[in-house]
């Protein structure tokens, strides 16, 4: 019942296009009847019965007809947009609010790409429907008009080919379903395994990893088996509906001309059901049969209120959700008893380590190359999983949505993309950012020379132009406008000078409710912390610079040796 009054209501709303939608039709269709009906009498009434001129006639009507069609599906094209536009505007504002109401993470890609998926399919899909339609209808009424008798060799097989492929429509659907919900889980296996393959074989977990990802790839097999299953019964149908009437015809030839059906007229029903009815019936199975299933998984996964007039009630929890801003008094990170080692029968590289670092604070890690510094950075950010104990960044547990969307990590290499500096700059915001915050956060982290140089927020990047210091500029830039409070900068200052990098770190360790944790390469990026702290395995320590100058040989080493390095200039 909701459905048919959601039916009603769309049929009212939309009754002028509907209406302009039809009447277009009758005109393509108009090309269907004559291309039959013209073909019988150019042979009865004309070649057959000697009149070449009558039949060139009929044959010059059907070839109008065939530009009449053709002006005709033109107009189609402009009357659907009409009809399906609102439909997608209806998807976006659903969407939308969704994303709004629910913080939903998805909202990107429903507007981006599901919206437009289920846009282009919907169109698709009217117009396979009408065009079938339409076409079966000047078809069988050209079938009548040449003889009833006709009709009853051609429609049987269409019914059942039909029916059988109206039968397959619902598990289809499903199978198509599960087939693309299985593409979705290996793609995101494999870009997750691809960003780490060096760490898989440092770590020897190539056959773990292997296991893994084979198991998603015979999942995805077997939802591609069980769709083509059902892609054969929807080959059957076609085979029935379209090409069966074709050899009924043929071996009936000879029962039909005994009962007045003249040899024109099983020519012209021979042209309607391999010109018109089978060409239709292969677009309205592969359309509806693809298109269709891929339509309702598409809509069910964006699921909005209101698109075809059902109006939900917003289900709200009881408990309210996390937008990655950290509850009061909540540390901006936390590591309790954290050990991880790159491979079972490997050492740890952290071993038991508790750490907390306050909201606000500002802590640099050092130690010697290859003690783990970048390692605790990628536990943190989630690219690494501990073997044992926890970790917490704003009160949100690793690996989670929450405390992803509570930190940013900016690695040594800095990334940069072609397009604007404005879009590079603003790729962790949801939405464009104000130029003026654009222009104060460039200010304090030291980018506003090569802004300038640029032309501006909207001056074009060529990444292969600039150098290693003004890419590290601009990711720095990029994650301060991040609403992340926690950042972590593993070596992310390698490339600027000292003054640059002092620079940069002031601004971080300035943001509003921000938190920053420095992997430290120079003794002024340890100076200017709250505390710091040393890794050196079972030698670990933390504490302020003077502490740990009195207390820590280790540091008072790497001290010793920062000092006596030459600085590096900007790259």
């Amino acid at each position: 019942m909701k459905a048919r009054a959601r039916a009603l209501e769309a049929v009212r709303t939309h009754r002028r296009v509907l209406v302009r939608l039809g009447l277009w039709s009758v005109l393509e269709a108009g090309q269907t009847f004559l291309a039959g009906y013209a073909l019988a009498r150019a042979l009865d009434d004309g070649f057959l019965a000697g009149d070449t001129r009558a039949g060139l006639l009929w044959l010059g009507a059907a070839g109008l007809a065939v530009a009449a069609g053709a002006y005709g599906t033109g107009r189609v094209y402009g009357v659907v947009a009409a009809l399906v536009e609102p439909v997608r505007d209806r998807l976006v504002a659903g969407v939308v609010g969704r994303g709004v109401r629910e913080a939903d993470t998805g909202a990107l890609s429903g507007l981006t790409q599901q919206v437009e998926i289920a846009r282009d399919t919907l169109a698709g899909l009217v117009l396979v429907s009408r065009s079938f339609l339409f076409t079966v209808v000047g078809a069988l009424v050209g079938l009548f008009s040449l003889a009833p008798l006709l009709l009853t060799v051609v429609v049987p097989p269409l019914l059942a080919g039909l029916c059988l492929f109206a039968a397959t429509l619902r598990p289809l659907a499903r199978r198509q379903e599960a087939f693309l919900a299985a593409d979705e889980a290996l793609a995101e296996e494999l870009g997750t395994v691809c960003q780490g393959l060096r760490d898989v074989t440092a770590a020897g977990a190539e056959a773990r990893v292997a296991a893994t990802v084979a198991e998603s790839v015979d999942a995805e097999q077997r939802a591609a088996r069980a769709l083509a299953r059902w892609s054969v019964a929807r080959v059957a149908a076609l085979a029935v509906g379209g090409e069966l009437p074709v050899v009924l015809l043929l071996a009936t030839a000879p029962w039909l001309l005994r009962h007045g059906v003249t040899p024109g007229a099983l020519v012209g029903a021979l042209a309607y059901v391999a010109q018109s009815l089978l060409p239709a019936l292969q677009n309205l199975v592969h359309g509806l049969g693809t298109s269709g299933s891929r339509l309702t998984v598409v809509l069910r996964r964006l699921a909005p209120p209101a698109v075809f007039g059902e109006r939900r009630p917003v289900v709200r929890s009881e408990t309210p959700r996390t937008t990655g801003t950290p509850p009061p008094a909540a540390p901006a990170l936390a590591l309790t008893s954290v050990t991880f080692a790159y491979g079972p029968a490997s050492e740890p590289v952290l071993d038991g380590l508790d750490l907390t670092v306050p909201a606000g604070s500002h802590l640099a890690v050092v130690g010697p190359s290859g003690v783990g510094k970048s390692t605790l950075t990628g536990l943190v950010a989630g690219l690494l999983e501990a073997r044992e104990g926890a970790i917490r960044v704003c009160g949100h547990a690793v690996p989670g949505a929450e405390a992803a969307a509570s930190r940013v990590l900016i690695p040594q290499e800095a990334y940069v993309h072609g397009g604007t500096l404005a879009e590079n700059l603003g790729l962790f915001r949801r939405d464009p950012v104000p130029e003026a915050e654009l222009l104060a956060a460039a200010e304090a982290v030291g980018l506003t020379p090569l802004l300038r140089a640029l032309g501006g927020p909207g001056g074009r990047v060529d990444p292969v132009a600039l150098s290693a210091g003004e890419r590290q500029l601009i990711a720095l830039t990029r994650a301060y406008l991040s609403p992340a409070p926690l950042a972590l900068l593993d070596e992310a200052t390698c490339h600027l000078d000292p003054a640059a990098e002092a620079q940069a770190e002031r601004a971080f360790g300035a943001r509003p409710g921000g938190s920053l944790v420095v992997v430290a390469h120079r003794i002024s990026s340890a100076r200017r912390a709250d505390r710091v702290l040393v890794l050196d395995g079972s030698r670990t320590a933390c504490g302020t610079h003077d502490e740990l100058l009195r207390t820590s040989a280790l540091y008072r080493d790497l001290v010793g040796g920062w000092t006596a390095r030459p600085t590096a200039p900007v790259r």
